[in-house]
């Protein structure tokens, strides 16, 4: 059969796809050129390019794409590259999907689906499409199954409206469910319909009963006014524009109001509705229904007031950790400038010691000469002051050695009361309001009244030598609120305090107020360390100190000191003691200093005693060790080796019997104390000292141990 007369078999095709059929290449797959098609094929062609309905024809084993101009449109972007593609190079989206089907009519099977779901990628991207489709094999000339003849019809619109429907049908369900659960739980409280144009409202028995109004005459129209009289005023305003809005933009209804109740309170509900409009669009009628909300909002209110109170416990809690915290750094920086200082006062007081010694020795050797003594006593008095100087030093660090006793606040002010007023002149008048019942403390008497004395002269200085200065005292509780970041425990103390109405201080003096050498007055009118000496004595007494004050107004100084458990005795007037005259004894001066050491051992051959000498703790057991006869052992407390002052005094507490030991120190490091604090069988001479001081020192202590 020659190309002509294939062709002429072909002159029925019609329509564009017939056109496409004809142009393509078919010589590069295995169908061949369009004149060697077989008759069975050039038949399936024919049919499918007469049908409306979407045809494909799938040839061969591959499965050839021939498509009519119905399956060209469902194609979309695949068209025309279908066109003799292998059906799974077609469709890779759906390969296996379309093998099956191949696999299936080639072995004389048939196929239908109804609304099959498949994804394909007709235009680029991923769809859900669905289609009724029906697969019948196609015979060859021989007899046997050659092709597939498909035919697609996509239902992807139908099954979306469908959908949609369903859905549709499913909300109109689920809110026809909503509703009748509301009507039989009792949330809903009636329906009412406003009439705009009468300004008449109506509604069911339920309604009527919400707004105290008669059922009958409510159930054919009342003046909307009677409602709205029932309404809370506090919400009548977003009532009314929300209404207002409605009717002028046709938004659906929604506003929470409070309705009065006859015994006082009221009722919230929810009203929901819509307005209708003629068909000019003006509004007619507003129907709508009335919701029961009150245990809702009641509970809201609930959480908001627990939310709040929740809110006002984290920032109460914020500030007082940031409280604690601004303590806790003011106590550091603090405790840090207390070591230097302490550090410092040591060697001071050593140097002190070694000049008042020996000024002490010149007093002796030019008793005679006026002039000499003149200047003696002016150098003396300078020692003394520094000797004060470093006591302030040694009290803000928190190292200088305590002897507390049972104390009663009042007892103490009895005691220095004509102290006071000569020490702050007769333009001052003291207001002391100490309870009679004050609790008992366990202080150094001599400091509390030092730093009694100090407040009090700073406060005079704060009014500038004329006003009232009030001492007070109670006895109080303190709570861990009040004692977050203070170092101290919750509890019981005595709060002892002075105050004036002075200049006061600002914020940022305050926040210095504690520090040494820190002071407002003049150059040579202060050495900015009484609040520190203060402020270092409390703290060493187990207590905690605060100031409150205001610039303009004056100031309050607060000591806070631990309630003792014991109760104070009865004071009783002791005799004064009596020591005997230095007899030859024998002392051991243990000094590692050597100015130190030379001056003691002078000042000690002066007072009339024997004296040995050792540079550190291990001479010194050395000594005691080979046999050394000693009455009593005068040692320094910080001094280098292995041998401490400590060990001294053990071995000589273990002695029979036992020696005594008197220990001498600017600055001891809490080595023979307790937090400062010296035990009864422990004595102390701090540096600088006198010889005075120095032989009564030594007659107390071998009288005591002859007495023990």
């Amino acid at each position: 059969m020659t190309f002509l007369s294939q062709s002429h078999e072909c002159q029925g095709w019609r329509g564009e796809m017939s056109e496409r059929i004809r142009a393509f290449d078919w010589s590069a797959t295995e169908l061949g050129p369009l004149h060697g098609w077989s008759q069975s094929l050039r038949n399936a062609v024919q049919l499918i390019l007469g049908s409306p309905v979407p045809l494909v024809v799938l040839w061969g084993r591959p499965g050839y794409m021939i498509y009519n101009d119905a399956y060209s449109v469902f194609a979309g972007g695949r068209h025309p590259y279908l066109l003799g593609t292998p059906v799974e190079l077609g469709w890779p989206e759906v390969a296996e999907f379309n093998r099956n089907v191949v696999d299936t009519c080639l072995a004389g099977g048939t196929l239908s689906y109804r609304n099959k779901e498949l994804v394909l990628l007709r235009h680029g991207k991923p769809e859900d499409v669905w289609m009724d489709l029906s697969y019948s094999p196609v015979p060859g000339d021989d007899g046997a199954p050659a092709g597939v003849m498909a035919i697609v019809v996509e239902t992807t619109a139908q099954m979306i409206s469908e959908r949609r429907r369903q859905q549709a049908e499913a909300a109109f369900r689920e809110a026809n469910e909503r509703l009748h659960l509301a009507l039989n739980s009792g949330a809903v409280l009636g329906l009412f319909v406003w009439d705009i144009e009468a300004n008449l409202l109506s509604g069911d028995a339920r309604f009527a009963r919400t707004f105290f109004l008669p059922v009958e005459q409510t159930a054919h129209g009342l003046p909307n006014e009677m409602a709205t009289e029932m309404i809370h005023p506090d919400d009548l305003e977003q009532l009314n524009h929300k209404v207002e809005e409605t009717i002028a933009r046709g938004v659906p209804f929604k506003s929470e109001y409070r309705i009065h109740q006859p015994d006082g309170s009221y009722l919230w509900v929810l009203a929901s509705g819509r307005c209708e409009f003629d068909e000019e669009g003006k509004p007619l009628r507003f129907p709508g229904v009335l919701i029961d909300i009150h245990e809702r909002k009641i509970a809201e209110e609930k959480l908001l007031q627990l939310t709040h109170h929740l809110e006002q416990r984290v920032a109460t809690e914020m500030q007082a950790r940031s409280a604690a915290e601004e303590q806790l750094r003011q106590s550091q920086k603090l405790e840090a400038i207390g070591g230097l200082t302490g550090g410092v006062a040591h060697d001071f007081n050593n140097m002190l010691q070694v000049i008042a010694g020996n000024l002490h020795l010149l007093a002796r050797l030019e008793q005679g000469n006026e002039r000499a003594q003149r200047y003696v006593q002016t150098a003396l008095g300078a020692v003394d002051r520094g000797a004060k100087l470093s006591s302030q030093l040694l009290s803000f660090a928190r190292r200088q050695q305590l002897q507390p006793t049972l104390c009663d606040p009042l007892r103490i002010y009895q005691g220095l009361g004509e102290l006071f007023q000569r020490a702050l002149g007769e333009t001052i008048h003291l207001d002391v309001q100490l309870p009679q019942d004050s609790w008992p403390i366990h202080v150094d008497r001599n400091q509390l009244e030092n730093a009694l004395l100090n407040l009090a002269i700073n406060a005079r200085d704060a009014m500038q030598g004329e006003g009232t200065i009030r001492i007070g005292g109670d006895n109080v509780q303190l709570d861990e609120a009040f004692c977050a970041g203070k170092q101290i425990a919750p509890g019981d103390y005595v709060c002892l305090s002075v105050c004036d109405n002075g200049i006061g201080m600002t914020p940022e003096v305050l926040e210095h107020a504690f520090e040494p050498f820190f002071t407002t007055k003049p150059e040579g009118h202060g050495t900015g360390l009484g609040l520190s000496m203060v402020f270092g004595f409390v703290k060493q007494s187990g207590g905690h100190t605060e100031i409150v004050s205001e610039h303009g107004v004056g100031s309050t100084v607060q000591m806070y000191f631990p309630r003792s458990g014991h109760a104070v005795a009865e004071e009783e007037a002791q005799p004064p003691a009596e020591h005997s005259q230095a007899g030859g004894e024998t002392i051991l001066v243990v000094e590692d200093d050597a100015g130190v050491r030379a001056t003691a051992v002078e000042l000690l051959q002066q007072l009339g005693y024997r004296v040995l000498t050792a540079a550190n703790g291990d001479l010194a057991r050395q000594m005691l060790d080979d046999g050394a006869r000693i009455d009593l052992i005068f040692s320094d407390v910080v001094m280098p080796g292995r041998t401490k002052s400590n060990d001294l005094a053990t071995w000589a507490r273990q002695q029979t019997p036992a020696i005594p030991l008197l220990f001498t120190s600017g600055f001891t490091r809490d080595i023979i104390s307790r937090n400062q604090q010296l035990s009864a069988d422990t004595h102390l001479l701090s540096k600088p000292y006198t010889p005075q001081a120095l032989e009564s020192m030594l007659r107390a202590v071998l009288a005591g141990a002859a007495a023990g």
